[in-house]
């Protein structure tokens, strides 16, 4: 080994070595805040809601702390700028004024170029390192050159760039998915960080990785949107234990430990489903008539009143609202002819019933106590749209349902 090759194990050592005395800082921090908020204070609701927010963060934090302690930092870039940066599993900070950060989150953005940099496009960078380690030990350093005219060689340069990606790929089985957060690829990594725009379907044959990339999209989700998915929690489906099993340690290992994982049979609460179709009753039940049978069955409970029966709105003018069959039918009609799934269909269906009360409401308010024509023409009905007077509080109280005289 050249006196350069031990330069740079001996840095990477060293940080490392520093790194880790840092999250041995933040864990006896974490763990003497954990010992703190157990301790009793107070017996208030809200002393007792403190201890117990107080106690799942440093909690969640000691949690993170444990799970990622093994390969904290697996890579570095080094920028053209002369500014360097350690990547990892997740962010930690120095404890000083600035909070200067020691390791960056592989979910943040300056952290991207270690994964989409190439040759042909550098993306700022002129050399990306690969870190291996066993423990808190560096074991081996790969370096791919980005910047073509910076001929500063380290020793540990990697001429195809793929090195890491084939020990990844040849690495010994376990039993249990591990992670990609080292060698995910700019296929994957587009997956991973793209929009929350709602629902993202990932198609693939098998072994292609879509359960992984799936799973760092939620790791990645969790760091995006932290304080929105914080509130509502993440829940991993799978269509059995065995598989929950399989991918349990993905997510602690990228520093999310607040995850659920449920199959099927345990979503409704309370309840866990013990029995098992028969292939012939699971292949009907998954079939396309399936689909049509449970569509028809929805349609057909989209019913109407009786004809001749209405429902009365008391306002708070004096007067009634009167939603009868006609009005019911009309709504029904127009949702429907969206052609859209029922759930989707049903604003239009409330906002058609909404203008059927509005226009009532419009008439009575403009009428002309001499039998004239209404005083209120079209231009006048806009700001009684739909939302209008239900923001307004136009109509009140329950409806009853009666007779037509």
């Amino acid at each position: 080994m050249s006196n350069r090759e031990s330069d740079e194990l001996r840095e990477e050592q060293e940080f490392i070595d520093r790194l880790h005395a840092r999250v041995d800082t933040l864990r006896g921090v974490a763990a003497d805040g954990v010992e703190h908020a157990l301790t009793p204070v107070g017996t208030g609701q809200q002393a007792q809601l403190e201890r117990d927010i107080l106690v799942a963060e440093r909690s969640g934090l000691l949690a993170a702390l444990d799970a990622v302690d093994g390969s904290l930092c697996f890579g570095r870039i080094d920028r053209s700028d002369g500014l360097a940066h350690h990547i990892g599993r997740i962010g930690i900070r120095e404890d000083d004024a600035d909070h200067t950060p020691v390791l960056i989150d592989w979910r943040a953005p300056v952290a991207r170029p270690f994964y989409l940099a190439t040759g042909h496009t550098p993306m700022g960078l002129r050399r990306r390192r690969h870190i291996a380690t066993e423990g808190r030990r560096v074991t081996e350093l790969h370096d791919e050159i980005l910047d073509l005219g910076d001929d500063d060689r380290t020793g540990f340069e990697d001429p195809n760039g793929d090195a890491v990606l084939l020990a990844a790929l040849n690495s010994a089985r376990t039993g249990r998915m591990g992670d990609i957060v080292r060698t995910i690829q700019a296929e994957q990594d587009g997956i991973i960080r793209a929009p929350h725009r709602g629902v993202l379907v990932v198609e693939g044959g098998p072994g292609t990785g879509k359960t992984a990339v799936a799973l760092h999209r939620a790791a990645f989700l969790l760091y995006e949107h932290r304080e929105l998915l914080a509130k509502r929690a993440v829940l991993i489906v799978g269509p059995n234990p065995a598989f929950l099993r399989y991918i349990a340690e993905v997510l602690p290992s990228l520093g999310e430990t607040g995850v659920l994982l449920a199959t099927q049979a345990e979503l409704f609460p309370g309840v866990h489903a013990t029995g098992t179709d028969t292939p012939r009753a699971a292949a009907v039940k998954g079939g396309e008539p399936m689909a049509e049978a449970l569509a028809l069955a929805v349609r057909d409970r989209q019913r109407l009143p009786e004809p001749g029966a209405a429902m009365v709105i008391p306002h708070e003018d004096g007067g009634d609202l009167v939603l009868d069959w006609e009005i019911a039918y009309e709504a029904r009609q127009a949702a429907r002819d969206t052609r859209l799934p029922h759930n989707l269909a049903r604003p239009h269906f409330v906002f058609r019933v909404i203008d059927a009360l509005t226009a009532q409401l419009v008439e009575r308010i403009g009428a002309d106590p001499y039998g004239g024509p209404n005083f209120l023409g079209p231009d006048d009905r806009g700001p009684a749209r739909p939302g209008r007077r239900a923001e307004q509080g136009g109509a009140r109280g329950r409806g009853r349902a009666v007779a037509a005289a």
